[in-house]
């Protein structure tokens, strides 16, 4: 029983272990996501994701709609917002919405 209670211990703690990394890799993401965002999206949506009035207010953008948004950053929203496909890769749409899911 002894042996089977220690097994189960150090399984656990190999698992744990393995969640830290992944854990950190998404907070990056999140940073990486707001130096992308101050750059390219600020100027409208605000800093810190505070719209000024000026475009949507992305901390109300539904968090199931990843696709959603990734279409806005692709495509643009007229009148007023470009299309920045030519600008941000998909790994850059990824990390701005690891930001956007922070709500600031």
């Amino acid at each position: 029983m002894r042996s089977l209670i220690a097994y189960s211990l150090v399984c656990a703690s190999g698992f744990m272990a393995c969640l830290l990394p992944l854990t950190q890799l998404q907070a990056n993401d999140a940073a990486l996501g707001k130096e992308i965002y101050q750059d390219a999206c600020a100027a409208c949506h605000g800093r810190d994701m505070v719209s000024p009035g000026l475009a949507f207010d992305l901390r109300q953008f539904p968090l199931a709609e990843f696709e959603r948004f990734q279409n806005s950053v692709l495509n643009g929203k007229p009148p007023g917002m470009p299309a920045w496909r030519s600008q941000l890769s998909s790994e850059d749409i990824k990390a701005l919405w690891d930001y956007v899911k922070t709500r600031g």
